[in-house]
Order: C-alpha cells, then sequence, then structure tokens
C-alpha cells in the first residue's frame, strides 16, 4: 500500500509539472481549442502536485493518514464524473480520455483497498472493548491473578498496564517481559502496575516470570483466550506471524538479544496488545500488526497526557472530570 502511494505521488507531481510547465500540450494532443486562460490550467495541475506531496507523505502511514487517501479517492470518482457531463455537452473531446483512465480510473481499486484497509484497523484498534458493556466489567472481574485479585478491583487502586504476551516460547514475548523488567520501576514511578496475560497455566507461569525477576508481578492465566477476544485480540496470518520484518526481528531478538526461543505453548497464532486501565476504563491501547512489533511501554503507562498527578486523580473519584479537562476514557459501562 505504501509503495502504490509513493508510485501516485511520483505521478502526480510530473503530472502536474508537465501541466505547469506545458498548460497547451495536452489540448494541442487532443485536437481540443487551446484554453483561454491557461493560468487556470497550469493552477489545476498545482493542485494535482500539491496532491502528490500529500500522497507521498501518507505513504508511511497509509492506514493512519486515510483521510488523505480519501480526498484523493473523491477527486479520483467525482473528476470522471465531470468528464463525462462535459463529454455528453460537447464540451471536451473524446480523446481526452486517456487522461482520465491514468489520473483516475486506475487508481480506484487500490485507493479502495486502502481506505478499505484503514476501516478494519480502526475497527481492530479501537479503544473499546467489543462486548456489551456487562460482559465486559464481568471479563474485568473474573480475570483473577495468581493472588486472587480480579482487575476490576485492581483497576479501582492504581491504573493497569496490561501486556498480552504470546505464548512463552515466542522471542517476542521473552524480549517483551525483559524489556519490562527493566522499565519496571519507571513504569511503577508513573503510579501505574504491570499485569501479564499469558496462555500457560499457572505453575508454568510462575517458574518462567521468575527467570526474569517478575515473578510477584500479577499475572492472569488464560489458556482458553477469552479475555483476548474481549480485548479484540484476534490470531495473527502469516504475514504477522512469519512476514519478512517478522523473521528479520526474530533474528536480531533471538540471537543477537539473546532472548531465545523456546517450546510453544497456547495458540501460536494468538496476537499480543498492551491496555492500560483504569476504574474500569480502557485508556490507552496498543494492539500489534505483526508479533514483532515494540511497544512504547513507558509512554503507554502514562495515565494522562496533561502531566497530572495520581494523587490528583485519586482525589477526584466521584467525577470524571479532572482539572476542568474531560477524561479521555472510553467507559467500559457506557459503551
Amino acid at each position: 500500500m505504501s509503495r502504490v502511494l509513493l508510485l501516485a505521488g511520483a505521478y502526480n507531481l510530473l503530472w502536474g509539472g508537465f501541466v505547469v510547465l506545458m498548460p497547451a500540450a495536452l489540448f494541442s494532443w487532443a485536437g481540443m481549442e487551446q484554453p483561454r486562460y491557461p493560468e487556470l490550467w497550469q493552477c489545476i495541475g498545482m493542485i494535482v502536485g500539491v496532491y502528490g506531496i500529500g500522497y507521498i507523505a501518507a505513504a508511511a502511514n497509509p492506514a493512519g493518514h486515510w483521510p488523505i487517501v480519501l480526498v484523493g479517492f473523491a477527486g479520483k470518482v467525482f473528476g470522471p464524473i465531470g468528464f463525462a457531463m462535459a463529454l455528453m455537452n460537447g464540451r471536451f473531446a473524446a480523446d481526452f480520455a486517456w487522461v482520465i483512465l491514468f489520473n483516475d480510473l486506475i487508481w480506484w481499486v487500490p485507493f479502495g483497498l486502502m481506505l478499505l484497509h484503514a476501516r478494519r484497523r480502526a475497527l481492530e484498534h479501537s479503544t473499546v472493548i467489543n462486548r456489551a458493556p456487562e460482559e465486559a466489567e464481568s471479563m474485568l472481574e473474573q480475570a483473577t491473578t495468581q493472588k486472587g485479585e480480579n482487575l476490576l478491583a485492581m483497576s479501582n487502586e492504581a491504573p493497569l498496564l496490561v501486556v498480552f504476551l504470546r505464548h512463552f516460547g515466542c522471542t517476542f514475548c521473552r524480549e517483551a517481559i525483559s524489556e519490562l523488567a527493566s522499565k519496571q520501576a519507571g513504569i511503577q514511578a508513573t503510579g501505574s502496575k504491570i499485569v501479564f496475560v499469558h496462555m500457560s497455566d499457572e505453575t508454568e507461569a510462575a517458574e518462567f516470570f521468575k527467570d526474569y525477576g517478575m515473578d510477584d508481578v500479577a499475572r492472569v492465566s488464560d489458556p482458553s483466550g477469552k479475555i483476548y477476544r474481549t480485548f479484540n485480540l484476534h490470531r495473527g496470518n502469516w504475514r504477522q506471524l512469519l512476514g519478512w520484518k517478522v523473521l528479520k526481528r526474530g533474528l536480531e531478538a533471538g540471537l543477537v538479544r539473546g532472548h531465545g526461543v523456546g517450546l510453544p505453548a497456547g495458540d501460536i497464532r494468538q496476537m499480543p496488545g498492551v491496555f492500560l486501565i483504569y476504574r474500569g476504563e480502557l485508556l490507552k491501547s496498543f494492539r500489534h500488526r505483526r508479533a514483532s512489533d515494540r511497544p512504547d511501554y513507558s509512554s503507554m503507562a502514562n495515565i494522562w497526557p496533561f502531566n497530572l498527578t495520581l494523587s490528583a486523580l485519586q482525589g477526584r473519584t466521584d467525577e470524571k472530570v479532572v482539572g476542568g479537562l474531560e477524561s479521555p476514557v472510553a467507559n467500559l459501562r457506557n459503551n
């Protein structure tokens, strides 16, 4: 998808530059009367070129920059409609249709697919848990740690950085725990507590986390994957699990950084994710696009983007507004 936008951007820049420099050329080739005000046609060329800059900028993250793709797609739909009307009124020659073909029609399918992809990504990365309010709250209450505490009660006491792991044999799972072990003190300084969700039984988990010095950290066993599914964490496809970028990162994490690999335990296709939960509310979410993605755990653990202290928040237990600013949360009971 990024390559499509880069190609579209390059095409727009070339076409727009050509029209600006040679505004009469296309009309001559189509056997049409020259425009009375060529400056207007040059202005159109400039607009097309500016679109090209937007496409190139959006290529870094097509799904994230979907509004640019949408505007471009709309222009490529309305352009042919306008041309068809002008053609029926005898204002444009049929030979000009090749411009419409290359400027608009051939881009319908790739741009449409990019918008569909962005829509799916928006649904997957939505910060609202995809369950009925009662079921979502019930799941948090049923999710019990090795110490017998449930996530709903724990989230009423402090923000929870809930880290859903892949199976223990995965090098990225091991990398994540190792990184969190090194950042544990900093995360705790924000007032947040780390909670792991894994797919192994408690006996195996106790030994596994002990190797990383994280055996005292709260963890929830979810062999059936029910909690994973509640948080919209799906099973990965082959590109998410074994794509070239994943394999490259796997070699780096497993061999260069020494995290190694182990025997699979649990669903080997289960994708991971990270969520910040406070008072039964989902504040932040990160759902991995690839198994190899590395979230910024320290940033995820910060409860507010407004530099407010946790003590100030805890002093306003009866309100959803802090310091005059509405909290950017998705309340499980209201969604």
